[in-house]
């Protein structure tokens, strides 16, 4: 739950090659201008020899104003060590859309966590190709959209247009897909990159696609597991987040799988949401690293 006593505070995401004095350089640059550090957070990926690092610290009292501290960094550091940086503020609060089709499970426990505090996040809107769940919504306050899509998808582009157009005028920051059973077009994954959460119903990369319990029960397999991932262009393949698994036996049937897997999906889902709020996840390559 959002502390209204905490102070607001820059958050400093950058990842570089490796080398000497950048831990030393980007605090010195912080406590120069009479930041105060609350987080730090480094790892070196030796295979790679890549440097990541989440700097936090609070605001009051910086010398620099908060508009200049982004061109700073930039001028400070970028080509000195060839850095990639985001630069986020506490107080400014993200904006999450959650699209949904017609399964209730997530939606429930991602409104649930937000209503109790958990999710420092607003949630302007909910986006279905279902009327099914606009009585959730409706529950939560939240305002609820709903697109059809022709079975040919003959429409699709032109609803993902009118969706693009919401997600604009709401002022949309990243994209929950709460088992949305529809593909993501190319163009609005570009526009909103490493900022569109999925949850997939397996352990990938096993059993990627349609029904993968009743592959994991078909397969056999001790454990089923849930996955959620950012979403990229290559179907149940971007950069994951957070897995969990639960054991199974010879007893479990394919509808046995569906209802533990369940409960797994909610609980992966909302710590992928947690941690991508609370700005702790920095991705390179096809990989995430997340910060404590």
């Amino acid at each position: 739950m959002e502390n209204k006593n905490v102070k607001p505070t820059a958050i400093l995401l950058l990842h570089c090659q490796d080398q000497p004095g950048i831990i030393s350089e980007v605090t010195k640059f912080i406590t120069d201008n009479k930041g105060n550090i609350v987080y730090l957070d480094q790892y070196v990926d030796r295979e790679d020899g890549m440097f990541f690092m989440r700097i936090e610290w609070e605001l009051d009292g910086f010398l620099i104003p908060r508009e200049k501290i982004e061109d700073y960094v930039k001028t400070l550091y970028t080509q000195r060590y060839g850095l990639t940086f985001k630069l986020y503020f506490s107080d400014v609060r993200p904006r999450m859309a959650i699209f949904v089709s017609k399964m209730s499970h997530c939606l429930y426990d991602l409104l649930a966590r937000w209503k109790a505090g958990e999710f420092n996040c607003d949630i302007p809107c909910i986006v279905s190709n279902h009327e099914d769940l606009r009585y959730v919504a409706l529950q939560f306050g939240i305002p609820y959209y709903v697109w059809r899509i022709n079975k040919d998808h003959s429409n699709k582009a032109e609803v993902e247009a009118e969706e693009m157009k919401l997600l604009a005028e709401k002022k949309i920051t990243f994209i929950v897909l709460a088992r949305y059973m529809q593909i993501i077009s190319d163009e609005m994954i570009d526009k909103y990159p490493n900022h569109i959460i999925n949850i997939h119903h397996s352990f990938l990369p096993a059993f990627v696609g349609a029904k993968p319990y009743h592959q994991a029960w078909e397969r056999g397999v001790k454990i089923i597991g849930a996955t959620s991932h950012y979403v990229t262009a290559e179907l149940d393949a971007g950069p994951i987040i957070e897995q969990d698994v639960t054991r199974i036996t010879h007893k479990d049937t394919p509808e046995s799988l569906v209802l533990k897997g369940k409960d797994l999906e909610k609980i992966v889902l909302s710590r992928a949401v947690t941690k991508h709020i609370e700005r702790k996840i920095l991705t390179y390559k096809n990989k995430t690293v997340i910060f404590s």
